[in-house]
């Protein structure tokens, strides 16, 4: 069994947590420590006990964001495969989904804060690369493999369809906008001539 965390770790958790999900809600910019702490129950004279900067708070909560990120894309294919859709067809569905547009705050990050990505600083830039390269590296692995090489072309197109159905809102518009992209998306790639991977294992 692993060691139960202490106390301090799991302030320090909490406070990732609460960070990964502001970035998604409201940018880099809209994340304050002040705010952070207060919404963690802590204190913000606490802060510095736990990160360096605010910079490494930011990191942490990348990658923090980037992991959730990825167990519900787990979810997805899992849900999926028992409605007996490929892993490709499950990716698109889960990801250009009405709860995908609803749910920012616990959704992909890389939709999320792509356009302010190449303005933060470098340490937060480098984690950023690492994400979208990630998540193209994951896409790829669903994809047939005649078709692997376009996994960048299809991230684009799954990521791009998302912020603009967001730009509409929840609503008719921005959810008609996701059912045209999935139908679309399906139809080209998702071919049945190749098994393709789970991007999770």
């Amino acid at each position: 069994m692993e060691p139960k965390p202490n106390r301090k770790e799991q302030s320090h958790q909490r406070i990732v947590d609460v960070a990964a999900r502001a970035i998604r809600r409201a940018g880099y910019n809209g994340v304050g420590v002040a705010d952070i702490m207060k919404e963690a129950g802590l204190t913000h004279g606490g802060f510095y006990a736990h990160f360096a900067s605010r910079d490494a708070l930011l990191v942490e909560a990348m990658q923090e964001a980037s992991r959730q990120s990825i167990a519900n894309i787990s979810e997805g294919l899992a849900q999926g495969r028992q409605q007996g859709l490929s892993p490709l067809a499950a990716l698109i569905e889960s990801y250009l989904s009405d709860s995908h547009l609803a749910d920012a705050e616990c959704g992909c990050p890389v939709a999320a804060l792509g356009s302010e990505m190449p303005r933060q600083s470098d340490v937060v830039r480098d984690v950023a690369r690492e994400r979208v390269s990630a998540l193209i590296s994951g896409v790829g692995k669903v994809m047939p493999e005649e078709l692997a090489a376009q996994a960048s072309l299809l991230t684009g197109a799954l990521v791009g369809t998302l912020q603009l159905a967001r730009t509409l809102g929840d609503n008719d518009g921005g959810k008609a906008i996701l059912a045209s992209a999935r139908a679309a998306l399906r139809a080209q790639y998702d071919r049945p001539a190749t098994q393709a991977s789970d991007p999770t294992h």
